[in-house]
């Protein structure tokens, strides 16, 4: 009941003030201002002020938010855990199988006279650094174009 009435009062005190702010000419603050202060008047319409109440002194909701509190925490700890070990079970499954099949020679079953694979071709030797001069020149370059 008091909960009913307090939020009653705090939305006739916020059209209050939006009809204050409207009479300044700032229409667009006053409706925001307006549509702030229907929340809790609309919240005790639907009920759901009451069921907050009822909620708040009740020991089984309580050790309902306990027991989802439980949950929560459990979920988070298999995750981290689960994180920590390298994924699901089925990503480290996946995981042993591929290095199982990677322990034997991946070329193994070719037959040993096939096709020679080339061999990589040696990097190309590194391009000779610009000098100093030549980071200059095109400085100048860029200056003159513009008429510096």
């Amino acid at each position: 009941m008091i909960a009913e009435t307090v939020c009653s009062a705090v939305a006739a005190a916020g059209l209050g003030i939006a009809a204050v702010t409207a009479y300044r000419r700032r229409f667009l603050a006053a409706t925001r201002i307006a549509a702030y202060a229907l929340v809790p008047l609309g919240l005790v319409l639907t009920g759901v002020v009451e069921w907050l109440a009822d909620t708040a002194f009740s020991p089984t909701a309580w050790a309902g938010f306990a027991l989802l509190g439980v949950a929560w925490g459990l979920f988070a700890l298999t995750r981290a855990v689960e994180r920590r070990r390298g994924g699901t079970r089925k990503e480290r499954r996946a995981a042993a199988r591929s290095a199982r099949q990677e322990a034997v020679a991946p070329d193994s079953s070719a037959p040993s006279l096939g096709t020679v694979q080339p061999r990589p071709a040696a990097r190309p030797a590194a391009a000779p650094r610009a000098t100093s001069s030549d980071d200059f020149s095109d400085i100048e370059a860029i200056l003159k174009k513009h008429g510096i």
